[in-house]
């Protein structure tokens, strides 16, 4: 017995099995029945199997070429039931006979006769082109075929059918041109024009209920045609009334749902039928060449440009609502009312008109909503970027980028309600941007790149950034990021820890939320830069493309150092700017255009690094260490501009950007290599600057490069003469200082006798206004230049005094004095007041576009040329001037008289007037913060001058007073990153008794003489505010001392702010300054020592005084009364209120510092002050005031203090009575006589101390019901009594009185009743005097012991009012008797 295969066995295996299988004979396991033949009938089942003769495969005998790729036979298909195969067929006869293959049908061709066939010409059509074959018509065809045939097979059958049909040329030429007047229609089939009805009965189009279905082939339709005509039959033969009646028997066995349904239904197929119907009779005369049919509207009101035919594809069915956009625009509707309609924008960002008529084919109807009116909303290219044509997304980002960059320009203005930027933002328009980036066509990249830079950066600021660049203090610019608020408990934090949960707050919130507060941070959050990077690396773009990446990424730098760093720390990204766009070798470059900016030199490039080295000296290093960045500045500055081989604007801004990256380099002491190598180049610029500067007109980029270079040689000289601090504490910072400089003061000596010539021949053209302003900075960076060179010079050790004294006094005689004599220098001083921002404060109000989340310094528009950033502006080259001369006034003290002339120039006396007028403060906004940075600048060069110079030599008293105004408004207006002008105002002017001309002149008896005319002769003017003055004066050096302690500015601020003006290089942290949320000092900065007090003794558990709080209360108290008699101009911006609060809290502090001799008297003076009939009026304290969060809190914590520790102090009394009077909130009132009734016994106040008029406390009437019922309480309980109390006393007499006599009508119901029962009891009061008080109260009059005057007798009125309540009283009382 054969065994089974077994695994592991190969074919050869199963082959050897087989063979002996075969051999042995012996039964298979498996027999094989064939079953009977369908067309033989049943088989025979008894019959035994026939020998099975099975093919073998051989391997042995398999031919050694594959058998030929021969066409296989057809499978035999099943025969049908009704074609049955003969039974004794040979198959291979069969086979042969319908054999198809190519040699059957070769073997013998045979050319078809061609002679006899008629020749059909084409049937000619009235269009230029053959009819395009619609699928539909395959309905038009009869199907006379059985069976399934395919839509080609149905079109060949009707294409034959056709040709058949054709008529002679003849007589298709004679059917186009039919007689006039005939009506030609195709004619019906037979059937239906058997069936055909008149046209005034109803139309049957066919059978609807039977079908047929379930018959076979033409059967079903002949079937159910023959059903049909029988009903029409025997419709037509009935009477209309029998029909009626049929249909009535009908409807009444059916359900009413079901017939209103089969109604409705008919509806529907009967307007279907008419309209089929008016299809196929048409009412005007046309000709049918390609069978297709119109459709005419049955709307007469749709007018359609084209005729729609329902052959057409999807248009068997019209739907004319869906038509309408092929109609005729509608009229343009004329706006009659002021309604705000929806903002539409042209293809270039332009906003359109309401009533604007356009033309169609500038392509500006294509939208639904008001489709007469040209141009798109924002919503439709919101949509449009959506669209699957990408071309159409391209568009729709342009035009979004080009209204973005209109509405940042200024040019919607107020033509629109709201702002197009919040509302895009709103919108999403950051990340439909960013989704864009994404995309996979570099067209949308390109387009959303485009739109990108249009929302965020303003060319405009760029322009204002770099063209003041070069001037004092230019390169340190603010930081373009949101000011956000901070929290209470921030001040508590130090900045290490308030950086940290900063940055761990903004990483739990999502881009979104991001975005919706900081745009750069929300965009930063969506991995923006990686992908700036990809496009830039791997996508190769245009140049245009290059520039707006290049441009975003500076706008991103310019927003803090975190970003900057992010920039920085970006994969690949830096590697791929500098190896891409700043090449040390190119092709040379012509004029023209250029496809591809990659391996080419790019100004941008080189700018965005400049960039992000301002933000920090550790970025700069590490692009000057990790970069080669010092190769790349020897190429682009070794050779002249017209010597790069570019075009020459790009050869010029690069060369300019390259001289400003070695600036911010050699601001922070770095670069210094550098100027050994460069060292000739840099000479032979400079020694060819007065050809260039001779050029006629000059050209702008080349002054720019001009101004570069003499910036650059400033800090480089600053660089040589740096001196070395005291270092710190901290051992990197001491390894840092004690690095020495990398250039010697030997290497930068003789640059002066190179730049002088430059300043000299740039004053030249003073007198011509369009050169002078055309020159730009560059007079600016010369005497800016020359200033650090002095400076440099003195801190020499081993030079000598003498020569650079002499070399001070040869400039001063041979330049300087020569310009001061000048006229037109005081043309420059004349115009600083119509460029200052200060007496202009409505020029730096925010943009209308102005968004918090994205700032700009929106500088979009430009700036007309009399502005402070403009071309005529006089602050840059004032700055620099005033900035020489005061370090020729600092290092020679012999030149402060030569120097003081300009102090004197009418144009900055009244520039100063105008500083110090109490005119509205400009609103802080990124604009005027960094342009009130430029300048303060010049008003605190000035006002250094006039210190130096009143050292030396008496200044007249106006001069001297306006100097001290001034020194006081600009300490308060100083932003951050000032912190050094601060500290020095508070050292030198602020305090100096120079700037005080009236402590010598008489201002302390001119005080007493008007404090004895306002407050009468009975004064003891052995504590008068004259003598209090004269003491204030005196301690000036105590008053300085406190104020340096008490408003001490952030330690690291100021190092980092006193740095570069003192020349410590080393020292810079950065060139980015902090965020500008506010002013340094408060507006109330006078007051801020008793603040403190107050603030450390609240936070003292111990409850003990703070250590010398006399003297710091004393010295402020001092300060504040000097301020309000002399300088009250400095305290317009402290409301009265404010004022009073900060006085009170000297009471807070503890119990025993307000009866301090000298704190009584300097309260009772400022008391007094605020009490002053010009002053009381303004006196609010109903409105919030600055630094208080609410000043009923404080009252009632006053109150209290006052009930523990006053013991009946007049002083504090009046402090407590002050804000009782009537046009106060009643609040203050109901705390004291509610809550703190007990205090009553201590406000022993006389009226004659009394520091207001009692009239401001009696009227009008009280009509707060509850408070004339606590003063009638304590009235008459004797908690309020005339000896402890009597100016209170008095004030509740007169409104009780008022209040019990009152008979307004308007007056409610309780409130009369309160009335009627509070004089019943007044008259039932055993009190007699309290009792003649109440009832005769007359007139308040302080000169009164009581206070008041009274009635002899009761006036008639209020006696009948009495005695008519009284009457009803006693009645009421008999009565109950």
């Amino acid at each position: 017995m054969l065994s089974r295969p077994q695994p592991g066995e190969s074919e050869v295996d199963l082959l050897r099995f087989q063979s002996q299988f075969l051999a042995a004979g012996a039964a298979p396991a498996v027999q094989l029945v064939k079953k009977g033949s369908r067309r033989s009938g049943d088989a025979n089942l008894d019959q035994p199997p026939q020998q099975d003769h099975r093919d073998v495969v051989m391997l042995d005998n398999l031919p050694d070429l594959p058998p030929a790729l021969v066409p296989a036979p057809q499978k035999r298909a099943r025969p049908s039931p009704g074609c049955p195969l003969p039974e004794h067929e040979d198959p291979e006869e069969r086979l042969n006979r319908h054999d198809q293959h190519i040699t059957a049908v070769l073997t013998k061709i045979i050319e078809r006769d061609t002679g006899s066939v008629s020749v059909n010409l084409p049937v000619p059509s009235g269009v230029a082109f053959p009819p395009v074959f619609h699928r539909s018509q395959e309905r038009q065809g009869n199907t006379a075929t059985s069976g399934k045939r395919s839509i080609f097979a149905q079109e060949i059958a009707a294409r034959r059918l056709c040709e058949a049909r054709v008529p002679p040329l003849r007589e298709v030429v004679s059917a186009l041109d039919p007689p006039e007047g005939a009506v030609t229609r195709e004619a019906l089939v037979p059937k239906e024009q058997g069936s055909q009805l008149p046209r005034s009965s109803h139309r049957f189009q066919g059978p609807h209920l039977v079908t047929g279905k379930g018959l076979r082939g033409q059967e079903a339709e002949q079937e159910a045609q023959t059903i049909h005509e029988e009903n029409i039959a025997r419709l037509q033969a009935l009477a209309p009334e029998d029909i009626l009646q049929e249909q009535q028997r009908l409807l009444a066995q059916l359900d009413p749902s079901l017939v209103a349904f089969l109604r409705s239904s008919s509806h529907m197929h009967k307007q279907a039928g008419e309209k089929a119907m008016e299809e196929q009779w048409p009412q005007e005369p046309s000709v049918k060449i390609t069978g297709r049919e119109p459709i005419v509207p049955t709307s007469p009101t749709v007018a359609l440009p084209v005729t729609p035919n329902r052959e057409w594809l999807h248009m068997d069915t019209v739907e004319l609502e869906k038509l309408h956009w092929t109609q005729d625009l509608p009229p343009l509707r004329r706006q009659q009312t002021q309604e705000r309609m929806q903002a539409r924008f042209s293809l270039q960002g332009e906003l359109l008109d309401p009533d604007v008529d356009l033309p169609t084919h500038l392509g500006l109807h294509h939208h639904g909503e008001e489709a007469e009116r040209a141009g798109y909303s924002l919503q439709e290219l919101f949509h449009l970027t959506r669209s699957q044509v990408f071309q159409q997304r391209v568009l729709a980002l342009h035009v979004l980028a080009q209204v973005v960059g209109r509405a940042q320009a200024g040019e919607f203005g107020d033509r629109l309600a709201g702002s197009v930027l919040r509302l895009l933002l709103d919108a999403g328009f950051l990340f439909l941007l960013r989704f864009s980036l994404d995309d996979k066509v570099d067209g949308v990249i390109a387009a959303a790149i485009q739109a990108l830079r249009a929302l965020l950066v303003a060319p405009g600021d760029e322009e204002v950034l770099d063209s003041t660049f070069s001037w004092y203090r230019g390169a340190l610019v603010f930081p373009l990021m949101p000011s956000q608020e901070d929290r209470e408990d921030e001040d508590e934090e130090s900045p290490g820890e308030k950086a940290k949960r900063k940055s761990s707050e903004e990483g739990d919130q999502p881009p979104s939320d991001l975005a919706r507060h900081d745009v750069i941070k929300g965009l930063l959050a969506t991995n923006l830069l990686p992908r700036l990077r990809y496009v830039l690396e791997v996508t190769c773009p245009g140049p245009s493309v290059v520039l707006d990446i290049l441009a975003v990424l500076v706008r991103v730098a310019r927003h803090s150092l975190e970003s900057a760093t992010r920039v920085l720390e970006c994969p690949r990204l830096i590697d791929t700017v500098v190896r891409e766009f700043l090449p040390t070798s190119w092709s040379p470059m012509g004029v023209e255009p250029t496809h591809s900016l990659h391996k080419v030199p790019c100004a941008t490039a080189m700018k965005l690094l400049r960039v992000l080295a301002s933000a920090g000296r550790n970025i700069a290093a590490r692009l000057l260490s990790s970069f080669d960045l010092g190769s790349r500045l020897c190429r682009f500055i070794a050779e002249a501009p017209q010597e790069l081989a570019l075009p020459p604007e790009e050869a010029e801004t690069l060369s300019t950007e390259a001289l400003r990256l070695w600036v911010v380099a050699a601001s922070y002491g770095q670069g210094g290599d550098l100027y050994r190598e460069l060292y000739p180049v840099l000479m032979h610029a400079l020694q060819a600057l007065p050809r260039e500067l001779s050029t006629h007109p000059p050209q702008p980029l080349a002054i720019q490069r001009i101004a570069s270079l003499l910036t650059l040689l400033t800090h480089l000289t600053l660089a040589a003469g740096s001196t070395t601090p005291e270092p710190g504490s901290d051992s990197a910072e001491a390894s840092l200082l004690a690095t020495p400089p990398l250039i010697t003061w030997t290497q930068v000596s003789g640059l002066q006798p190179l730049v002088e010539p430059c300043l000299r021949q740039t004053l030249k053209s003073l007198p011509r206004p369009e050169t002078w302003n055309a020159l730009g900075p560059v007079p600016t960076a010369c005497l800016l230049f020359l200033d650090a060179y002095y400076q440099a010079w003195s801190q020499q050790p081993s030079s000598c005094p003498g020569d650079w004294l002499q070399d001070m006094e040869r400039l001063s005689e041979d330049l300087l004095l020569p310009l001061l004599s000048q006229p037109t220098l005081g043309s420059l001083w004349d115009s600083l007041g119509r460029c200052s921002l200060l007496c202009n404060p409505e020029s730096c109000a925010p943009v209308p576009e102005a968004v918090p989340s994205l700032v700009s310094l929106g500088c979009t528009g430009g700036h007309h040329p009399f502005s402070l950033p403009g071309s005529a502006s006089p602050f840059p080259f004032l700055t620099a001037l005033l900035s020489l001369f005061n370090t020729l006034a600092q290092i020679h003290k012999g030149l402060c008289d030569q120097l003081a002339v300009v102090l004197a120039a009418p144009g900055l006396q009244n520039y100063f007037l105008q500083c110090v007028a109490p005119v509205a403060t400009p609103q802080l906004t990124p604009f005027s913060a960094w342009a009130l940075r430029h300048e303060y600048h010049l008003q605190y060069l000035a006002l250094t001058l006039a210190q130096r110079v009143a050292t030396f030599r008496p200044v007249p008293a106006t001069r001297a007073a306006l100097h001290h105004g001034m020194a006081l408004a600009l300490l308060s207006r100083l932003l951050p990153g000032s912190e050094h002008l601060a500290h020095e105002l508070l050292r030198s002017c602020v305090f100096r008794l120079e700037f005080l001309p009236e402590g010598a002149s008489g201002g302390p008896e001119a005080a007493d003489f008007s404090d004895q005319l306002s407050l009468g002769s009975g004064r003891d003017l052995r504590y008068g505010r004259g003598v209090l003055l004269a003491q204030a004066c005196q301690d000036l050096p105590s008053i300085r001392g406190c104020y340096l302690t008490h408003c001490s500015l952030n330690q690291a601020s100021l190092l980092a702010s006193q740095a570069l003006p003192r020349g410590q290089l080393q020292r810079v942290p950065a060139l980015l300054l902090p965020v500008p949320k506010e002013p340094l000092l408060p507006t109330d900065w006078p007051f801020l020592p008793l603040v403190h007090l107050y603030h450390q003794a609240s936070n003292t558990p111990s409850g003990l005084p703070p250590a010398d709080a006399v003297g710091t209360a004393m010295r402020a108290l001092q300060w504040v009364l000097l301020l309000e008699s002399w300088r009250p101009q400095a305290l317009w911006a402290v409301p009265p209120a404010a004022r009073l609060a900060r006085l009170m809290c000297v009471f807070l502090v503890d119990g025993e510092l307000f009866r301090e001799t000298p704190i009584q008297h300097l309260v009772a003076a400022l008391l007094a002050r605020l009490c002053q009939p010009e002053v009381l009026p303004n006196l609010n304290l109903d409105c919030p005031l600055p630094g208080l969060t609410s000043f009923p809190d404080l009252y009632a914590n006053f109150l209290e203090h006052f009930e523990a520790v006053s013991f009946g102090d007049h002083l504090f009394g009046a402090l407590v009575l002050l804000p009782l009077q009537r046009r106060f909130s009643v609040t203050l009132r109901l705390a004291l006589f509610g809550e703190h009734v007990g205090a009553l016994r201590a406000l022993g106040l006389p009226l004659p101390q009394l520091p207001v008029s009692l009239e401001c406390y009696t009227g009008p009437p009280e009509d707060n019901l509850a408070l004339l019922q606590l003063y009638f309480r304590a009235l008459v309980t004797g908690a309020l009594r005339l000896h402890w109390c009597p100016v209170l006393y008095a004030v509740a007499v007169a409104h009780v009185n008022s209040f019990i006599f009152s008979q307004d009508p308007k007056s409610s119901d309780e409130v009369k009743a309160a009335g009627r029962s509070m004089l019943q009891k007044t008259w039932l009061l055993a009190d007699e005097g309290l009792r003649q008080h109440l009832l005769h109260y007359k007139l308040p009059n302080s000169a009164l012991p009581e206070g008041f005057e009274l009635y002899p007798q009761l006036p008639p009125l209020r006696q009948q009012f009495l005695q008519r309540l009284t009457s009803g009283m006693i009645q009421k009382g008999v009565s109950e008797t």
